[in-house]
């Protein structure tokens, strides 16, 4: 018999979240499997919270054993060097140094700072979401890649690097923002070309909820890791105020939760999804946490919750699952967004979801 979960306690299904995954996956078969993937880093990331609040040391032990199991002695690792996912899984790295100092974990963490030098870039020095999308800037890229520049800026002083961040976000604003709506389509093609591309913007034609997600997630980490004197900050707080506001008017009344495509939940072949739902309650509950929004948006944040719980999550004793999840996903047109397959306990949902389930429980201490 499926049981209630317990909204009340969103640290407990944080930790339920946290201890199913590691029942089904040795941290060698995380999924993809033995391999440096952003899947693993979104979803070791949160456990990582998890650990920062209760002290769970097998938390920590289990992160630690996902990086050790591709770091040789010499800190080296094979990764795609092309690709800005690459580059967010070194967010692992800088708590793995602070606890143990081995070198490493520095030495890793060097490897992938220099990605930013070498990666393709277009005429304005966006940079490209991976070689073979040339000329394309996606919003998953500045969660992928910002964080992670601004902890190397934090850890080994590298200013330069939050200006890079904050001007990565700032293209892409100019170029994937939608003044109507308000909210930012996935993909831009500066050379117009691509099927999905409009031939006047060059943005994709939908706003696809997961990639909208870690647009406003990668605003969140980024102003809370931005030197506080950077004269960057307004501009984002600003992006972060107009971008919150956006989703609540496209949140679905019935559930608490947001469809695949985000501004079309009257369209009979789009559907609720649970990764962008959970990354749309972090963004909006560390808003309300930061004070950049006002206490009375926390509300949509929880009825959002709630619905995940109600319509996402089944549980019992012994299992916990969270399905709805969009599988990886690239640009495209709106049949293909919405064909899309779903899966449970997918890193990219549940990975979120945790994140969603941390910033709630910090927000209500």
């Amino acid at each position: 018999m499926t049981e209630k979960v317990n909204t009340a306690n969103p640290l407990l299904q944080a930790n339920r979240a946290c201890e199913a995954l590691m029942a089904a996956y040795s941290t060698v078969e995380l999924p993809p499997a033995n391999k440096w993937h952003y899947h693993q880093g979104v979803f070791l990331d949160g456990m990582l919270k998890v650990w920062e609040k209760t002290g769970n040391q097998a938390y920590f032990d289990y992160v630690k054993s996902y990086i050790d199991n591709l770091l040789d002695a010499e800190g080296n690792f094979l990764f795609d060097r092309d690709e800005l996912d690459s580059i967010q899984v070194g967010i692992l790295l800088f708590p793995l140094y602070e606890q143990t100092k081995d070198k490493r974990y520095k030495i890793a963490a060097e490897k992938l700072r220099n990605l930013y030098r070498t990666l393709n870039k277009t005429s304005k020095g966006g940079f490209w979401h991976k070689d073979k999308y040339p000329y394309q800037m996606w919003l998953d890229g500045l969660y992928m890649a910002g964080p992670f520049a601004l902890l190397y800026n934090k850890w080994f002083n590298e200013p330069k690097l939050a200006d890079m961040v904050v001007y990565q976000e700032q293209l892409m604003r100019s170029h994937m923002k939608d003044e109507k709506t308000g909210l930012f389509y996935h993909a831009w093609d500066e050379k117009k070309i691509q099927p999905w591309a409009n031939p006047i913007t060059g943005c994709s034609t939908e706003f696809w909820g997961r990639s909208c997600g870690w647009y406003g997630t990668a605003l969140i980490d980024i102003l809370e890791l931005l030197p506080e004197d950077h004269d960057g900050r307004e501009a984002l707080v600003k992006s972060l105020q107009e971008y919150v506001q956006a989703l609540l008017n496209y949140q679905d009344s019935k559930t608490g939760l947001w469809y695949q495509i985000v501004d079309k939940g009257d369209w009979k072949d789009n559907w609720l999804e649970s990764s962008c739902t959970s990354l749309f309650i972090y963004t909006i509950a560390k808003a309300v946490q930061k004070g950049y929004v006002d206490q009375e948006y926390l509300n949509a944040a929880k009825k959002a919750y709630e619905g995940l719980v109600d319509h996402m999550i089944e549980a019992d004793e012994k299992n916990w699952s969270l399905k709805g999840i969009c599988i990886g996903t690239s640009a495209g047109v709106y049949d293909y967004y919405v064909g899309r397959p779903t899966s449970e306990n997918d890193l990219h949902g549940v990975g979120a979801f945790i994140l969603a389930s941390m910033a709630l429980d910090e927000i209500e201490k």
